[in-house]
């Protein structure tokens, strides 16, 4: 292959003996030098290629540690619902239904509430513009879901149906089904969705990894379905992955990757397997974060936010993980929910230290807000405290309204864990 040189760059090497350079050097997918304009110009042979960057900066490409691309992927071809009112998403699904027949599902995402006042959209709202269609839109934070009375009449949901475990189907003051369902509840609805095949999966990850490519990522962290692992499989045997990807384990899995005796880093420099994913709690934004004390305003009623998965069964998950040298990667963003999580990996690390086992690389997954109890904990045990800044800034005033200023000192506290 041809040996391309770029040159006249600002280029941050992240390499503290020279962290600048201004020309860059590459060949079969590897970057053979940094230097110089000079330099690098005067060693390519007549038949290099060289590019000229006219003073552009250049960055070693950007991983995103926590992504769900499956759902993303499929959200380019669904209703986006992130906008800046209800009355416009509500547009945008009565647009989509003009263009799909009757009784066909009508998918979106990205909705919040909290960007439309606080009130929780309705039933009655996606009746009014979908009849005819169930309709099925995810909440930007992926723990809650808004469904029309035709998806919830679909499902068989009526007003005396009961919460499943580790989720919540919302009534108003009267007993009536609002449309919203909380975290777990989600489910009774989203498996009547038709499902979409591995091979219809890799081929809407292809736009979607352009779309990463634009803004300079080239690596990801996964959190989707077993699907994805699938379709991420497919782009590789075409040659056409075009992101490294580490690939979560759903905890549903957990037995069948300890059967074929499946280790955390098992793979390759582009698909390779990461940790065991499970849910402790829900998010801040419909209020299940798991937290030791009451939401602010929401007493006499003390809501504590919502169990997923409680102590004790993270634990049996956890251990048996553990021992077999799957480590784990555990959503947690309420200040107990953490604490929970990091009582069970203290246990791990003794657990680990008496097989005489090198230490896994657990991760606390959010960790939003932490009691002051917990601040140095995640240290103490070596757990890796996977946070996303994009929740400081999407998430700051709900954090104030819900969990109060005194709470919150505790939230979003990157140079504690540093």
């Amino acid at each position: 292959m041809t040996l391309l040189v770029l040159f006249n760059a600002n280029i941050h090497t992240l390499d503290p003996q020279r962290p600048h350079a201004t020309a860059l050097a590459i060949r079969d997918g590897k970057i053979l030098a940094v230097g110089t304009d000079h330099d690098l110009l005067a060693l390519a042979p007549l038949r290099a290629e060289t590019l000229d960057l006219n003073g552009q900066t250049l960055l070693p490409g950007l991983a995103d540690a926590h992504l769900h691309f499956e759902w993303y992927s499929r959200g380019l071809l669904a209703v986006e619902a992130e906008t800046v009112s209800l009355d416009e998403c509500l547009r945008r699904v009565e647009a989509k239904a003009r263009v799909t027949p009757n009784r066909e599902w009508i998918t979106g995402q990205g909705w919040n509430h909290n960007a439309w006042g606080g009130v929780f959209p309705t039933a009655a709202d996606l009746d009014r513009v979908a009849p005819e269609h169930p309709v099925y839109l995810s909440a930007k934070s992926g723990h809650a879901s808004w469904v029309n009375s035709l998806a919830l009449k679909l499902a068989g949901l009526t007003p005396n149906s009961p919460n499943p475990a580790g989720g919540e189907i919302q009534r108003d003051g009267h007993g009536q089904l609002t449309g919203i369902l909380l975290e777990g509840a989600s489910e009774l609805v989203s498996r009547l969705i038709p499902e979409m095949s591995a091979e219809a999966l890799a081929e809407a990850m292809r736009p979607a990894m352009e779309n990463a490519w634009r803004v300079g990522l080239t690596s990801l962290h996964d959190f989707d379905t077993r699907k994805c692992f699938t379709a991420f499989q497919l782009l590789k045997e075409r040659g056409q992955l075009g992101l490294r990807v580490v690939k979560q384990i759903p905890v549903r899995h957990l037995a069948e990757a300890i059967g074929v005796g499946l280790r955390s880093g098992f793979g390759d420099d582009w698909l390779r397997l990461g940790n065991v994913k499970v849910f402790l709690d829900g998010a801040l934004g419909p209020r299940t974060a798991l937290m030791i004390e009451p939401y602010e305003g929401d007493l006499p009623s003390g809501n504590y936010g919502i169990v997923v998965t409680d102590k004790e069964e993270l634990y049996e998950h956890a251990t048996k993980a553990a021992a077999a040298g799957l480590a784990m990667t555990v959503h947690a963003i309420g200040d107990k929910a953490n604490h929970d999580l990091l009582d069970v990996y203290q246990t791990l690390r003794g657990e680990e230290a008496a097989r005489h086992q090198t230490p896994l690389r657990h991760r606390c997954e959010h960790v939003q807000i932490l009691h002051p109890d917990d601040f140095q904990r995640l240290g103490q045990l070596n757990v890796v405290a996977s946070m996303q800044p994009i929740h400081a800034i999407s998430d700051m005033l709900m954090a104030d309204k819900f969990w109060g200023q005194l709470r919150n000192a505790g939230a979003y506290a990157w140079r504690t864990q540093i």
